[in-house]
């Protein structure tokens, strides 16, 4: 059955394409941005102020379709800005990439409500907002792409990483209603969904006091939830094949797709964990899962002291 309203512009250049791409000084959106740059596209990259030298550092200036724009994307002020000075500078956004965010890590009990709406903030409302007010430009221009940078921990969650599933799972629940909502003006939606990716992200993640004391302890209740989880993950990421740059090529495609899917898994175990969910019943999936955690039978075990409620927030040191 042919596609409903498909996306229109099939055959547009790079070079008459602007695409914003979010925190776009390091990792995956550094990958994203020099990607475009390669293609010809006209791209706007941005970083939070205060890591705006990044760029030069790294040897990309403006000039010839580049544009560099300090973004926190926190700060409505900073978002309705950006958005308001492309529409006039540029005329408009036709792509834009929500690739900033952070990830915490901590168990369900170590996580304040202050941890939770700081998650949310910057990996939920932070992009469907920038969405938002991007909308009404690619409706009057009947064409433009919304590629959410989402991640396998939006389709499942893993222990000590609830916060950061929970602010992917809403991302995918709102980015699914909008795919509908929009797709009569030719505009597409994409969910990209990396898993793991062989960098350094992992050391980037930001821990609650709480966790931060429970991992340091080992009288901790959770101290193994923490050890164990944080050696697996390391160890993964470092042997995995996907890389930001096979990623970013993965985003490049969905731009330039004629009529791009809502998902696209953007790595070997997300598309292996998106079929284990559709083939295995519900519950072998999740105890699939549990027994396949590391030395999970360690977890609960040990010489337990009860830690002190925490008195201060999360630090302040959010990824672009």
């Amino acid at each position: 059955m042919p596609p409903l309203h498909p996306p229109r512009g099939r055959h547009r250049k790079p070079a008459d394409t602007t695409v914003l791409v979010t925190g776009a000084s390091t990792g995956l959106g550094l990958a994203i941005g020099r990607a475009l740059i390669a293609r010809g596209y006209r791209v706007v990259l941005t970083a939070r102020p205060e890591s705006m030298h990044r760029f030069a550092d790294l040897g990309i200036r403006e000039g010839q379709g580049v544009f560099l724009r300090a973004l926190d994307v926190r700060d409505p002020d900073h978002r309705l800005r950006i958005i308001t000075e492309l529409e006039v500078d540029l005329g408009g956004i036709d792509v834009l990439v929500n690739n900033a965010g952070i990830s915490y890590r901590t168990v369900i009990e170590h996580a304040t409500e202050r941890d939770l709406q700081d998650q949310l903030l910057v990996n939920f409302q932070a992009p469907m907002e920038l969405a938002r007010l991007s909308l009404a430009g690619m409706r009057a221009r009947r064409w433009g792409r919304i590629i959410h940078v989402s991640s396998v921990g939006g389709m499942m969650a893993m222990p000590t990483m609830g916060l950061y599933s929970a602010s992917k799972h809403a991302l995918e629940g709102a980015s699914e209603a909008l795919w509908y909502e929009v797709r009569p003006w030719g505009i597409g939606v994409t969910l990209v969904e990396p898993g793991f990716i062989n960098s350094d992200g992992f050391q980037k993640v930001r821990y609650t006091p709480l966790a931060q004391q429970a991992e340091a302890d080992q009288r901790d209740p959770y101290h193994a939830h923490y050890r164990y989880m944080a050696d697996f993950i390391g160890a993964v990421m470092r042997r995995v094949q996907a890389t930001p740059q096979s990623v970013a090529n993965k985003v490049v495609r969905v731009i330039e797709h004629p009529d791009p899917p809502l998902r696209v898994p953007a790595t070997l175990d997300a598309s292996l964990f998106f079929w284990l969910r559709r083939m295995l019943p519900r519950w072998v999936y999740h105890r699939v899962l549990y027994w396949g955690l590391p030395s999970v039978r360690k977890w609960g075990r040990g010489p337990f002291s009860r830690p002190a409620l925490p008195e201060t927030g999360p630090k302040e040191d959010a990824e672009d």
